[in-house]
């Protein structure tokens, strides 16, 4: 990312930390994506988070905004790095949250159903 980039108040790395999305996430400085696949997203996910599963994502790529920090996470961070990188090349400020879902609810990060109920990472 660009200096620029980072005087604008984005994310000066491309990786984040799980409890690091968290806090930019509770605090509306950054639209968390989830890119799971749908089964994924049904069994749980952040309360906060936007789903486009990675499938879809060059479909919806109009869904994403482009005046805010992005965060993109999967299960592991894999499929969320690739998302990453290609998102940054296509100039939108991303950043991967780095050990994903996994590293999220580690972290304390909730985990819910759309019902608001508990959620598992499958």
């Amino acid at each position: 990312m660009t200096d620029t980039a980072a005087q604008s108040g984005f994310l000066p790395d491309d990786e984040v930390s799980a409890a690091r999305a968290q806090e930019l996430t509770e605090a509306g400085a950054a639209w968390l994506l989830d890119v799971r696949e749908p089964y994924e997203w049904e069994a749980g996910h952040a309360p906060a988070a936007h789903h486009i599963p990675l499938a879809e994502l060059g479909d919806r790529q109009d869904e994403l905004p482009e005046d805010r920090q992005l965060l993109v996470i999967c299960r592991s961070g894999a499929r969320s790095r690739m998302v990453t990188d290609a998102l940054n090349e296509a100039n939108y400020p991303a950043a991967n949250v780095a050990g994903g879902m996994g590293a999220w609810q580690a972290a304390g990060g909730p985990v819910q159903r759309d019902d608001g109920t508990p959620g598992a990472i499958v």
